[in-house]
């Protein structure tokens, strides 16, 4: 450990006193037996919990508005309605199952789609009309917002352009 340093009633250092575990220099800054406000980071002693901090602004954005797809991911459509996402991929070794035709290889298109609290992953053969519904990959998604993330990980799984 490290030294600390030591400081007494308004705050001027006191570099041959011990650290004050029972808090009498903070009682004593007070002016009272007893402090008042926070004395601690966010820890009581008594078992108390301390009121919430208010932490707006502190760089979370999740009530902000997402932002715009990246050019060739597919356009978000209005806050609530349907979303999709799609990127061009590989198959790796073994292809992709689908539900209704089993395994497609190859060059493939996947697509991410966000509709009534569900997200479905497709895939179809790059620049053909039919799309298939990937083997489990289907599952409840109650916030859009997750939609980029989601369309992340599935294309992380099923791009496999060097086998």
């Amino acid at each position: 450990m490290g030294e600390q340093a030591v400081t007494g009633a308004g705050a001027t250092p006191v570099p041959e006193q011990k650290p004050d575990a029972a808090g009498e220099d903070a009682a004593a800054a007070t002016g009272s037996g007893t402090t008042t406000g926070p004395t601690s980071a966010g820890m009581t002693a008594d078992g108390t919990a301390p009121a919430p901090a208010d932490v707006s602004g502190a760089g979370m954005s999740a009530d902000a508005t997402p932002p715009a797809a990246p050019t060739g991911q597919g356009a978000p459509a209005a806050t609530g309605g349907p979303q999709q996402r799609t990127t061009d991929i590989t198959a790796g070794p073994g292809g992709v199952m689908t539900d209704e035709v089993g395994v497609v290889t190859g060059e493939l298109t996947l697509r991410t789609e966000w509709a009534d609290g569900q997200i479905t992953l497709r895939v179809q053969y790059k620049d053909a009309d039919e799309w298939y519904v990937v083997t489990g990959g289907k599952a409840p998604l109650a916030d859009p917002s997750g939609l980029d993330a989601v369309h992340a990980v599935a294309v992380a799984l099923l791009n496999r352009p060097e086998g």
